[in-house]
């Protein structure tokens, strides 16, 4: 064994009652590295890291910190703790009405004999070493959400932290609060700390990784060093096949020919929200998006098409005819289907089952005096399920207990079971596995081959270069460029977005 490792964990199994969550897994991390965890939803990734800090109890295997000679036993959060094994989840658990000192330093020590001064002074000095930007009395809910991750991470620093696990910490942070993770990421490795880093974001594996383990199926599939494992080559290892059939959605999207047959179109369309009045269309079966910055309005301008947001003027066209689509329900009724941004707060209903959320749009249409059969309603939700490959126990089961990929799916299949002329999904892969991604931009291209209209967003710019054919690009909530053809490249897209470019 290397003498700069910090962990290991050898032979790991953990079993629930019916799955196999891990099955003789090893992982290895080394001081002052960055290490990415990797795999699908499902793959063992969760149950693994909740074994190291002590929320699962193993079955069987072996756990080292600071060398083979020095086996440890975590039997709970607390152990981990004492360990020097500290977590940061995408969630931010901390306190916001506390200042910045209080939430570094809470738990510890007794708080009737606590010198606020000197506590003050020292939250400041580890905030300096650290660079984060950030005062010690500043309340917490005043900063940034990348702050927030910074001021836990250094509350896990401060704690004699050996090994540091990030779990989804880059999920809500726009690229340069990313960028200053990434830089405190950096000082910690500089300073010896060991990090597990979990993410679905593979350009950030590559920016700041040093290593990779795959998981898949709950088994190891190998470690690697970053050099020595190509993109194209980490995604085959995640999903165990060969990336062929994946490298030709842009073929399959060059077939899509869109007529002169819009399905929607839109002429000075606004929304209270403070989206400037903008023209829009699609054509029968084009598959296109709106990109831009955060902020830019590219979510509160499909929101204004499907009337979740108060429409203020514009006028719109079905089908070449004028409909007033003011509500929701106006949209739906006219063929258009929304899957939002907001998966957890805007899509699923999280106590209702599987299936009565796949069937929740098609029982608003049909109205709810008149409600499904139990059994029509299980042979229309079985039906999408197995087309998408949702998985889970049982139609009944309620949708939160699916993983986010998975419910993902199932709104999906919501729009899809009510026949839609044009679909609007709104980073409908945002926070899911490559696998369940992949699967979606295939579903995507499929539907548009079929004849169906869809916009599609996300925050990557090259899944929408993978799947759009025509790309709207905004800019404080108006449209400043539409580019298709030649001009679909990232370097256009930001050129244009910064002002450089202005095709209309």
């Amino acid at each position: 064994m290397e003498d700069n490792v910090v962990l290991a964990m050898r032979g790991i199994c953990k079993e629930f009652p019916g799955v196999r969550a891990l099955h003789n897994v090893d992982f290895t991390l080394r001081k002052g590295e960055i290490h990415a965890l990797m795999g699908e939803n499902g793959a063992g990734k969760s149950t693994l890291v909740k074994v190291l800090t002590g929320v699962h109890i193993k079955d069987s295997g072996c756990i080292y910190l600071d060398g083979m000679e020095n086996e440890v036993q975590i039997r709970s959060p607390q152990d981990a703790q004492n360990l020097g094994i500290s977590t940061v989840y995408q969630e931010i658990t901390l306190c916001p009405n506390l200042t910045v000192a209080e939430n570094i330093f809470i738990g510890r020590g007794n708080y009737h004999f606590i010198n606020w001064k000197q506590q003050e002074k020292k939250a400041d000095e580890i905030l300096e070493k650290l660079n984060i930007p950030a005062r010690a009395n500043q309340q917490l809910g005043t900063c940034s959400i990348a702050v927030q991750q910074m001021v836990a991470i250094a509350r896990a620093v401060d704690m004699d932290c050996k090994v540091l696990i990030l779990d989804e910490p880059t999920s809500s942070l726009d690229e340069r609060e990313v960028e200053l993770l990434f830089a405190l990421m950096r000082e910690l490795k500089c300073r010896g700390v060991g990090i597990i880093f979990i993410t679905h974001f593979l350009e950030q594996v590559y920016e700041v990784c040093d290593r990779i383990t795959v998981l898949r199926n709950g088994e190891l599939v190998g470690e690697y060093a970053i050099k020595d494992m190509p993109a194209v080559d980490l995604i085959s290892a995640m999903l165990g096949k060969s990336l062929d059939d994946i490298s030709k959605l842009k073929d399959e999207k060059k077939n899509l020919t869109a007529e002169n047959d819009y399905v929607y179109e839109a002429e000075g369309l606004s929304s209270a929200e403070g989206v400037r009045p903008y023209d829009f269309k699609i054509a029968r079966g084009e598959v296109n998006g709106f990109t831009g910055l955060l902020g830019s309005g590219r979510s509160e301008s499909v929101r204004a098409i499907f009337a979740a947001d108060q429409v203020t003027g514009g006028k719109v066209k079905i089908n070449g005819k004028d409909v007033k689509i003011t509500r929701p329900i106006d949209a739906m009724k006219n063929g258009i289907g929304y899957l939002p941004e907001d998966r957890k707060g805007d899509g699923i209903i999280q106590d209702l089952s599987v299936r009565d959320n796949i069937i929740l749009a098609l029982q608003v249409l049909r109205g709810f005096f008149k409600p499904f059969s139990k059994a029509e309603a299980e042979k229309m939700a079985d039906e999408y399920i197995k087309l998408l490959e949702i998985k889970t126990a049982s139609q009944e089961t309620p949708i939160k207990a699916l993983s986010g990929g998975n419910q993902q799916k199932a709104i999906l299949a919501r729009w899809l079971l009510t026949n839609p002329k044009y679909l609007i999904l709104d980073e409908p892969t945002r926070g899911i596995d490559v696998g369940t991604k992949i699967e979606i931009q295939k579903q995507v291209l499929k539907l548009a081959q079929q004849g169906v209209s869809v916009t599609f967003i996300s925050s990557e710019i090259q899944e929408m270069l993978t799947v759009c054919s025509r790309l709207i690009v905004m800019r404080d909530r108006k449209i400043v460029g539409q580019l298709t053809g030649d001009d679909l490249n990232q370097e256009t897209i930001m050129r244009t977005i910064a002002g450089g470019s202005d095709k209309r």
